[in-house]
């Protein structure tokens, strides 16, 4: 048995653990990849509920469109998206990205997703307000690459287990998953938002640890 094993069966466990507790989270809730790469972009630093407001400003608008997104004014969008707070940064960043599918794919998202992993990754980040954690989001959930997902609660629910301290980097903890995981979507999708809810009900910055699946000798 080498050295990897145990972080591959802990893991695995983990996951089974969750999934049989929480069943499927049925993520990301979107009707189309766009509408998850506009998610991508308004979720940052804010709440969730926030980002369904916007959205469904959006579709009153018919803007769930890249040609409707290219066209309106930065002013106009802000309004419209205006429940997420930022919303005039989250505009302009959410029309950088749609220069980016038209300058790089003419629009196109099945072309987008054709491209080499690395590649697209790699030229995702260099879009204004594009960092890895909203990357490896579009990777995932809009364009179902195998790619891990790590967020604020990924990260404190390893610091809660003592997997990691607070230091760790996005793309060491981001590699931990992704080399004691199989290479598979699915389970990097439904781990990441296994893991999102965990931290929602349980894996807080004050844990609590009562009936958690997790919880010690349930494992």
């Amino acid at each position: 048995m080498n050295k990897e094993d145990p972080k591959k069966e802990l893991l695995l466990c983990v996951f089974e653990r969750l999934l049989k507790a929480y069943g499927k989270r049925n993520w990301w809730p979107a009707e189309s990849p766009l509408e998850v790469m506009i998610g991508c972009i308004l979720t940052q630093n804010t709440a969730w509920k926030n980002v369904e407001k916007a959205i469904a400003n959006m579709k009153k608008k018919n803007l769930i469109d890249l040609h409707a997104l290219r066209s309106i004014d930065v002013g106009e969008l802000s309004e419209v998206i205006r429940p997420v707070g930022f919303y005039t940064l989250k505009a302009k960043r959410l029309k950088a990205l749609v220069d980016f599918l038209f300058d790089e794919f003419k629009g196109d998202l099945e072309l987008m997703k054709r491209m080499d992993q690395h590649t697209l990754r790699k030229r995702l980040l260099g879009v204004d307000g594009v960092g890895p954690e909203t990357a490896d989001s579009i990777l995932l959930y809009a364009l179902e690459k195998p790619i891990f997902v790590v967020d604020a609660y990924t990260r404190r629910f390893l610091i809660n287990h003592g997997l990691f301290d607070g230091r760790a980097k996005y793309e060491r903890i981001q590699a931990f998953f992704m080399s004691n995981l199989p290479e598979d979507t699915y389970i990097y999708n439904e781990f990441h938002a296994l893991i999102v809810y965990l931290g929602q009900k349980h894996c807080r910055k004050v844990p609590i640890c009562k009936g958690c699946p997790l919880e010690s000798g349930k494992t």
